[in-house]
C-alpha cells in the first residue's frame, strides 16, 4: 500500500511539473510575441537625421554645437520635434534627454 501512494504521489508532482513548465513556455512566448509588437515597423521608423537636425538648428547661434548633439539625440530617439526650438512635447524620449550637469541635451 505505502509503494503504491508514493506512486501515485510521484506520478500526480510529475505531472503537476510538466503542467508548469507547459505554462511557463506559454507565457515566455506571450512575452516574446509582445517585445515584437512592441519594435514592431511602424513603430522604429527611419529618419534622416542629418536633414531633420539641419532643419532643427538653422537659427542656433552655435550651429556645429547644436548639429552634433541634435544628430546624437536623433540617432537614439528616431525623432526631431518640428520647428527651431520648443515643441519637445512631440519626442518624449527626445525632451527627456539630459547631459551629466542636468541640462537638456537636445536642441
Amino acid at each position: 500500500m505505502k509503494q503504491s501512494k508514493a506512486a501515485m504521489l510521484t506520478a500526480l508532482l510529475l505531472l503537476l511539473m510538466l503542467q508548469m513548465d507547459h505554462y511557463a513556455s506559454l507565457s515566455l512566448e506571450q512575452n516574446s510575441f509582445d517585445m515584437r509588437k512592441e519594435l514592431s515597423v511602424d513603430k522604429v521608423k527611419d529618419i534622416d537625421c542629418g536633414e531633420e537636425c539641419t532643419r532643427r538648428c538653422s537659427k542656433a547661434d552655435r550651429h556645429n554645437m547644436c548639429i552634433r548633439a541634435c544628430n546624437t539625440c536623433c540617432a537614439r530617439c528616431q525623432c526631431v520635434p518640428p520647428g527651431t526650438s520648443g515643441n519637445r512635447d512631440v519626442c518624449p524620449c527626445y525632451a527627456k534627454m539630459k547631459t551629466h550637469e542636468g541640462k537638456y541635451k537636445c536642441p
